[in-house]
């Protein structure tokens, strides 16, 4: 059996997650079109007859703005160096230039395999591609390189045997079953807060948190889950309300009907809206919204 841990690196926006919940087969993370939706490490659980790989995705690696922004470029930059092997993830339809040069600093001391994957493929012609291979190849060398498509799954099964012959022997680190390593209280915050990223203008998602304040599945009928929607500004709060309250009307049905099919169960969806001033820039409120190392301080 081959087992490992695999990271999988970027810029924003790259498909990072959309590549992993293609593998696991499951909504394990969040997807919208807006850049830095994945905030902190998530786990995703692939088994199959040839052993485990845990992917390890990744916030995208981007100049930070804020406290939340520096704990996300740490996250990435640390995963580095708990795993196996390395994805790092481009977009075909992108051109190179200094987020890629920096990432590619990142990686040139890294100890273990990188393979360079080359995203989108189903967006451009393969002369564009192979340009694009061009860019990268001339600033280091890769184990592997593999172009394809995360959405529609082009060469996915390639790349995944290409990994188990890296990966080392070992044993299954997790039960055959789990697809993450994430409470469901998480993906079900992470589910609300994708439904608000799509449904608002572009000036609300980044200053959008959520929080499970509630979680009761003792009933017999429905799961009861209060949870609660943060905003910086009073502004925002009444973006995410809406006239007479139908775009939150609109994020909660749409989050209920993906948290129901994650748990096989009716659920009672309690939302609110709470303003929380700055709290991006806020340590306190940070830790509190979960965002912060296993190991310490995010620091």
């Amino acid at each position: 059996m081959k087992s490992g841990f695999v990271s999988i690196v970027g810029r924003p926006n790259v498909g990072k997650s959309t590549l992993m919940n293609k593998v696991i087969g499951e909504k394990i993370a969040i997807v919208s079109d807006k850049p830095q939706t994945t905030r902190t490490r998530i786990q995703g659980i692939y088994t199959s007859g040839d052993g485990q790989i845990i992917f390890i995705d990744t916030p995208g690696i981007h100049k930070p703005r804020h406290l939340l922004g520096e704990y996300m470029v740490k996250v990435s930059t640390r995963s580095l160096e708990e795993v196996d092997l390395i994805y790092y993830m481009t977009d075909v339809s992108r051109p190179f230039g200094g987020g890629e040069q920096f990432i590619l600093n990142q990686l040139k001391d890294a100890a273990v395999p990188i393979f360079l994957l080359v995203n989108k493929i189903d967006l451009a012609d393969e002369a564009r591609v192979q340009a694009h291979i061009r860019d990268f190849t001339s600033y280091m060398s890769f184990a592997e390189i593999i172009s394809l498509s995360a959405t529609e799954g082009t060469n996915v099964e390639g790349l995944l045997g290409k990994t188990y012959a890296y990966l080392p022997e070992g044993p299954l680190y997790y039960p055959e079953d789990d697809l993450t390593d994430q409470p469901v209280s998480f993906i079900a915050a992470e589910l609300i807060r994708e439904k608000a990223l799509i449904l608002t203008r572009d000036e609300v998602p980044h200053s959008l948190a959520v929080e499970i304040e509630e979680f009761d599945s003792e009933s017999q009928t429905k799961i009861y889950l209060r949870a609660v929607i943060y905003t910086e500004r009073d502004s925002q709060k009444g973006i995410i309300i809406g006239k007479n309250g139908q775009m939150l009307r609109s994020i909660g049905e749409k989050s209920r009907q993906d948290i129901e099919a994650m748990l096989g169960r009716p659920v009672y969806l309690d939302l609110w809206v709470k303003v929380k001033k700055n709290w991006r820039d806020n340590e306190v409120n940070l830790k509190q919204l979960g965002y912060r190392f296993s190991g310490g301080d995010y620091k």
